[in-house]
This record gives C-alpha cells, sequence and structure tokens, in this order.
C-alpha cells in the first residue's frame, strides 16, 4: 500500500510541472518520455528487459501506443498551462469511465446499461466544472483537453491488454516512451526551445521521479494488492494534484470544480468496483465450466 499510495502521490505531483515549466507542452512531454526511457532502460540493464517474443503485429501497437500516450500527455499538459492543475486532474481522471464504456464495444462484450449510465453521470460532472459554455474561457478549453487525454488514456489502456500478456508493464513503459519521444521530435522545430539548466533539471525530474520511479513503484504495488484496490487508490492522484498545487501554487479550486470533481471521483470509483466484480463473476463462470468440462 506504501508504493501504491506513494506511486499516486508522484503521478498527481507531475501536473505541477505544467505551471512550473514556462516550456510548450510538447517540449515538456518529450522531455519528460526521453528521460523516463532512458531511466526504465538502465533499470533493464539489472533486472533484464522483460519482453517476450516480438511480433511484428505487437510492434505495430507498440507504435500506436506511443503515439497516442504522446496524444495523452500533450493535451493533459497543455489542459493545466489554460486552465489550472485541478482543471486538468479532474477532467483527465474520467478515464476510467472511458475504459468501462468502450472496453465492451472494442473487444465484443455485451454492453450494460450500467456503463451508460455512469458515462451519463461523468458528464454531468464535467457540466458542473465547466463555468460557461464558451470557447474563450479558459477553464472550458481546459475541461476539453482534459477530458481529451482522459479519453486517449482509455484508449493506451485498452491497447496494453493485448500485450501485457507477453511483456512486462516495464518494458512496455519503456517503448511507449521511446516511440513517444520520438513521435515529438518534428514538432520541436515549432517550438520554442529557449530551455535553461533549471527547465532541463526539472523535466529529468519529471521523467525519472513522476514517471519511471512512480511506474515501478505502482507495478511493485499490482504484485500483492487487487486491481480493484489498486484502481480506488489511482482515483486519488487529482486529490493529492489539488493539494499539491494549494501548497506549492496557491492554486485553490473553485466552488463548481469541487462539486464537480467530487461527482466524476465517485462515479469513477463505482465504475472500477462495477469492473473489478464484473471480471470476477467472468472469472468464477469460466472455472465454473471448465471444472464442469472435467467431470
Amino acid at each position: 500500500m506504501l508504493y501504491l499510495h506513494v506511486a499516486v502521490l508522484l503521478f498527481g505531483l507531475a501536473g505541477l510541472f505544467g505551471k512550473w515549466l514556462t516550456l510548450p507542452a510538447v517540449v515538456i512531454v518529450f522531455g519528460r518520455t526521453m528521460s523516463a526511457a532512458v531511466a526504465l532502460w538502465l533499470l533493464g540493464l539489472f533486472v533484464g528487459p522483460g519482453r517476450g517474443r516480438m511480433s511484428p503485429s505487437d510492434l505495430a501497437v507498440l507504435c500506436v501506443q506511443g503515439l497516442v500516450l504522446a496524444v495523452h500527455w500533450v493535451t493533459f499538459f497543455y489542459a493545466v498551462q489554460i486552465s489550472s492543475v485541478a482543471v486538468g486532474l479532474i477532467s483527465f481522471s474520467t478515464f476510467p469511465v472511458f475504459v468501462t464504456f468502450l472496453e465492451p464495444l472494442c473487444f465484443g462484450e455485451k454492453l450494460r446499461a450500467r456503463d451508460g449510465i455512469l458515462s451519463f453521470v461523468v458528464f454531468v460532472g464535467l457540466l458542473l466544472v465547466v463555468p460557461e459554455f464558451e470557447l474563450r474561457n479558459s477553464v472550458t478549453r481546459g475541461v476539453l483537453w482534459g477530458t481529451l487525454s482522459g479519453l486517449s488514456f482509455a484508449l493506451l489502456s485498452l491497447l496494453n491488454r493485448q500485450l501485457s500478456q507477453i511483456h512486462s508493464a516495464r518494458f512496455l513503459a519503456f517503448s511507449q516512451n521511446l516511440v513517444a519521444a520520438v513521435c515529438l521530435v518534428p514538432f520541436l522545430s515549432t517550438a520554442s526551445l529557449h530551455v535553461t539548466s533549471r527547465d532541463i533539471l526539472s523535466l529529468v525530474v519529471l521523467g525519472v521521479l513522476c514517471t519511471a520511479l512512480a511506474h515501478t513503484f505502482f507495478i511493485n504495488a499490482l504484485v500483492t494488492i487487487r486491481a480493484q484496490t489498486a484502481s480506488v487508490v489511482a482515483a486519488l492522484e487529482p486529490v493529492y494534484g489539488i493539494g499539491f498545487a494549494f501548497i506549492f501554487l496557491g492554486e485553490v479550486p473553485s466552488g463548481r470544480t469541487v462539486v464537480g470533481g467530487t461527482v466524476i471521483l465517485v462515479t469513477t470509483i463505482a465504475a472500477s468496483f462495477f469492473h473489478y466484480n464484473a471480471s470476477q463473476s467472468r472469472t468464477n463462470e469460466s472455472i465454473s465450466l471448465s471444472r464442469a468440462e472435467a467431470l
């Protein structure tokens, strides 16, 4: 549990770098992904690569995952930069509901009415966060970009479902961060590259501490903790992030943000419970069927 909470705390801390660094989101994400890829590669030299047999289809999926990861983090940091850490984290935290809603569609599973209800409640929560339906409003645009970040992370999670049975999570994280960094290289020429030594140090901390180390801690926690427990604790990321933003940036979320965020967080926790219970039911049904066939 200590590993798990430290990992989620570090994930929540990452949002503050969108305010601390005055660099474009593309540059921030490039520095983060490259630093994380190098750190995970060095870790692999000591503990092994954790890579299974690589097929051409696996390589194609890894490339798509890296591209989606780049989109996810660029949209997240942009949401934080144009609005606030609270708005970026809360709108991003919709991703578990996107997973719950999209997983049946992507894998041919039955779509439950409950999934639609949960998605609608999250939508209501987002409406509460949005102060006005006007794109000139920075908070409104922050919610839109943050929600896109949540959607892209949900797609990344679904893509990980295919390869996580073959390759270690560490290898997948290394590959995705490396591909994401490569995908962002063409966009660096159009971004401001006035990077100071302080910026470079901050990017290394972001990549190593808030990405590579946090990811390693999260994996270690999953060795002994149920996925359901991990998903519920992961919902605390916006809480940690908003707390850090209050302490270090003096950001105080508005009443609408608090109410809408509470609705979204409660719904995502409920979605995690429902998703876990459904998975357990499918597992129990499979075990019962196997026993019946054996008899």
